[in-house]
């Protein structure tokens, strides 16, 4: 028989002590945002330090979003080895520290290398602290999830926020430098919480070592799918909104800019309600309903000729597309733990590799407003896959 995860035996933390893992769950889930933000707003700004062509960046980056996917696909073992709270400080510090190194690059070449370390901490941070929200959402008896995803977003937007505003007073370097030590002390801080309140797991460590590949179980693949629909839509909406504003629409580059905030804002405006909408209405509801209304909103954000009526339907879609990846999360890990998580995660962030791609080669062929019908098409998948597993 094998051996059980300790924590397994664990019980519920008193009212008090899960407060404070709530604030201390949602502080690393702000943070894994706030840091890549950070990052991301001066990408421009190591372009020209490194001197790296169009072609090359794309190069560097994509060993950044590689390593962060090869990881997720073996987080899960390693969250069941080690434990989802040691392994979230972990890789929170090793975030907080490889966030700098690109910024020491003077090439293309070091760049990717550099990026390798920072995808890998992203990569599993990202199904470590998914995995402790699900033993925390179970502890709690309340579906929590999507506030926490909602702190990741408004992480991001205060990530961005502030380094528009370092921008042009701090060097890449200068300002990686003031993040660095701000994201360690956030870790050791909240770390410290998640540590002195261990929180009960129905997942067991199956006593074997190594690095695994999570298992394709039948329910967690179904709730993959659905995350991987809804991240493939987020992903298409962040890189191609603005441009459709601007080109089909005649947008200025301010009005084009703020379409891809209405999406974002919506989107964590939806996941602040979320908690009371699937409270009231359910998972089912909440995923069939948010699909149904993000489709409507692509089709009308993609083929209006009118520009307000183009806001509305990104208002639409980002309120529909709030909550799904987030319940989708959350079921994967209830039905298999660690492993769950990471199969989610994986399909989800594969469906954000494969949105932008797949959206230019349509566009190419057919024109962008028709390109973004096939958003429509996927938040509509998810909703599907959502009503067929409601009784899982």
């Amino acid at each position: 028989m094998p051996p059980m995860n300790k924590l397994s035996t664990t019980t519920n933390p008193a009212p008090a002590a899960l407060v404070q893992l709530r604030i201390a769950v949602t502080m690393f889930f702000a943070l894994g945002g706030f840091l890549f933000a950070g990052w991301a707003v001066r990408i421009p700004a190591i372009k020209d330090q490194t001197a790296a062509t169009p072609g090359a960046l794309g190069l560097a980056l994509f060993a950044m979003t590689g390593s962060a996917v090869a990881t997720m696909s073996v987080a899960g073992s390693i969250c069941q080895r080690f434990g989802s709270r040691q392994v979230t400080i972990a890789t929170a510090a090793l975030l907080s520290v490889s966030v700098v190194l690109p910024t020491f690059t003077h090439s293309a070449l070091t760049l990717g290398l550099s990026l390798l370390l920072f995808g890998v901490a992203y990569g599993g941070i990202d199904v470590a602290v998914n995995s402790v929200a699900i033993d925390l959402v179970e502890a709690m008896e309340r579906p929590v999830m999507p506030s926490l995803h909602a702190a990741n977003s408004l992480g991001s937007l205060a990530g961005a926020g502030l380094g528009g505003l370092l921008a042009s007073h701090l060097s890449p370097t200068a300002h990686m430098l003031l993040l660095a030590p701000v994201g360690l002390l956030a870790t050791a801080w909240f770390g410290r919480v998640l540590l002195a309140h261990p929180l009960p797991s129905s997942h067991t460590d199956d006593g074997a070592t190594g690095l695994r590949l999570p298992k394709f179980t039948s329910g967690v693949l179904l709730f993959g799918l659905i995350g991987l629909c809804a991240a493939y839509s987020q992903g298409a909406l962040d890189s191609w909104v603005p441009l459709h504003l601007s080109d089909d629409l005649g947008a200025g580059q301010g009005l084009a800019a703020a379409g891809y905030a209405v999406v974002q804002g919506t989107m964590t405006v939806g996941r602040l309600s979320g908690v009371r909408l699937l409270e009231r209405l359910g998972q089912t509801k909440v995923v069939v309903i948010g699909g149904a209304l993000a489709c409507a909103g692509t089709l009308v954000a993609a083929l209006s000729p009118d520009l307000p009526l183009a806001f509305a339907g990104l208002a639409a879609t980002g309120l529909g597309l709030a909550n799904i990846f987030p319940v989708a999360m959350a079921r994967a890990g209830q039905l298999g733990g660690p492993n769950g998580v990471a199969v989610a995660s994986t399909l989800g962030y594969g469906g954000i590799l494969l949105a932008p791609p797949t959206i230019g080669f349509l566009a190419g062929e057919v024109g962008l407003p028709v390109a973004l019908s096939l958003i429509a098409f996927m938040v509509a998948a998810a909703a599907t896959i959502g009503f067929v597993v409601r009784n899982r």
